[in-house]
């Protein structure tokens, strides 16, 4: 009887690398890059400690120049703002003003006061030309009217109220509306304020506000008075 010869073993097929084995392989390459780079940069810095350090100090001690120049600035515009007189007439006075001269004018006496003021007139400003909030939180709404003929010229009409009676507490959030002009009111403007309580500065109220230092709430009547920073 003839004897069987053992039948070879066939290799194992090799087991294919899967996509999911050859991404974490991708991902611990990286790694082992990224450990790398970091121990080389830690040696950089271990051995060069200096340049770092004198980095941070230059940085640091031009942060501190910017912020003491900013405040000293600062310190220069409120007491020049403090200072601020403006006369009506004579060269250099209120009459001789562009209107938006005017308008920057206004914001520049009630930032002397103590105000947070901003122009903002402008196409569509919605009859506001000046938003202010002063140091007890009241916020104002100001139109300016510059006349070319303060004296003699058209008086500011109360169309003018109108438009800001409607747009000063929806658009503005103010709580004080106020109208500034180098001329004078009308009749009906005079009386339509007073109804309802829209507050004019007309050419002898701007006087004593601008060239006497005045605040704008001492020289006018019928402001509500604050109580603790807020309106009543």
């Amino acid at each position: 009887m003839a004897e069987r010869r053992p039948t070879a073993r066939r290799p194992r097929p090799r087991r294919p690398v899967r996509r999911d084995d050859a991404t974490w392989i991708a991902y611990a390459l990286v790694a082992l890059l990224a450990l790398s780079a970091a121990a080389a940069a830690l040696r950089w810095l271990a051995a060069n400690w200096w340049i770092p350090a004198a980095a941070a100090l230059a940085a640091g001690t031009a942060t501190t120049v910017v912020l003491r120049s900013r405040a000293l600035a600062a310190r220069e515009h409120r007491l020049r703002a403090a200072q601020l007189r403006l006369a009506l007439s004579g060269p250099g006075g209120i009459d001789h003003m562009t209107p938006d001269a005017f308008e920057y004018a206004v914001r520049d006496l009630l930032q002397r006061d103590g105000c947070r003021a901003r122009k903002v007139g402008r196409a569509n400003d919605q009859s506001v030309d000046v938003l202010a909030e002063d140091p007890t939180g009241r916020r104002w709404a100001v139109q300016c009217k510059h006349k070319q003929d303060p004296v003699g010229g058209k008086p500011v009409g109360v169309g003018v109220l109108y438009a800001l009676a409607g747009t000063y507490q929806r658009a503005h959030d103010a709580h004080l509306a106020v109208v500034v002009t180098n001329g004078r009111f009308s009749r009906d403007a005079h009386r339509w304020g007073t109804e309802q309580g829209i507050h004019l500065v007309d050419r002898a109220v701007l006087a004593r506000w601008a060239a006497d230092g005045h605040p704008l709430w001492s020289v006018l009547p019928r402001i509500p008075a604050p109580r603790n920073g807020r309106l009543n």
